[in-house]
């Protein structure tokens, strides 16, 4: 079980509603570990703050659009003040079903903003008061489209690129001040997300993850920085990250294909 000591006594989930969000929120409750959870959607997120409650925590909520300008103004009014030992950055956008070139590049920006922007900004405060108090941890969930290019997705996946090497540097730096970092890496995870976007999660073969078991496999693995490839799917992340990048990618892409719902 995750070390209070070391990660609380509060630990702050963005994306904390549903999902992979909602597993980090119980199970840190498990671990007697306050929670304040910010998401967009009021309901599920004040469901998954009265199951914390029932595990006996304090838990703060903030219903709130990461793309929000005034964003961090926001999360600082619920958390200043507060000992933040821990934060999960769970929120993510994606753009499935949409070419770069044809797309509406208002909707490419907000996928840069919350997984890049809104990211660095809370990873950059909550950052500083970790390593000015010499301990913590800082997790950000990435995902497998972060190997390599993939069509529809591409800025999705650039992104999650971006996260994972960042957090490589990140861990350099703080790694000294005993600060953990931690890129969580998911491949196809059963959520609500996911089923909201109709992918085919019942194909022979297809390797897929509950939330409630990435989740633990994080908390465990946080100090094991600065990337943890989760549900069994290290040896995918080596392939992707190999050459020659054509026929990888490729590769990749006839896969997800079959990923995606029908259109008949």
């Amino acid at each position: 079980m995750i070390d209070k000591s070391v990660y609380g006594p509060w630990a702050v989930v963005a994306g904390g509603s549903e999902g992979v969000g909602a597993a980090f929120a119980e199970q840190l409750a498990d671990a007697g570990i306050n929670l304040v959870l910010i998401a967009r959607k009021p309901g599920p997120l004040h469901e998954t703050a009265d199951r914390a409650r029932a595990r006996g925590v304090e838990v703060r909520t903030l219903a709130l659009d990461l793309l929000d300008p005034g964003a961090l103004a926001a999360v600082r009014t619920v958390t200043d003040g507060l000992e933040v030992g821990l934060l999960i950055f769970n929120a993510g956008a994606n753009t499935y079903g949409h070419d770069f070139v044809t797309g509406d590049l208002d909707g490419v920006q907000g996928v840069l903003d919350l997984n890049i922007t809104a990211q660095l900004a809370l990873t950059h405060h909550f950052g500083a008061l970790m390593k000015a108090r010499r301990r913590g941890g800082i997790m950000l969930v990435g995902s497998l489209s972060g190997y390599l290019g993939q069509a529809r997705i591409s800025v999705y996946s650039a992104a999650k690129a971006f996260s994972r090497v960042f957090a490589e540097g990140l861990w350099l730096e703080l790694r000294e001040y005993d600060v953990h970092v931690l890129e969580l890496v998911l491949g196809v995870t059963r959520t609500p997300a996911m089923e909201r976007a109709g992918l085919r999660m019942d194909l022979p073969g297809l390797r897929v993850a509950e939330p409630d078991d990435v989740a633990r496999e994080g908390l465990d693995h946080l100090a094991d920085g600065p990337v943890r490839v989760a549900g069994g799917n290290a040896e995918t992340a080596e392939r992707r990250s190999g050459f020659p990048r054509a026929e990888l990618v490729l590769g990749a892409h006839e896969a997800s294909q079959r990923l995606l719902p029908s259109s008949t």
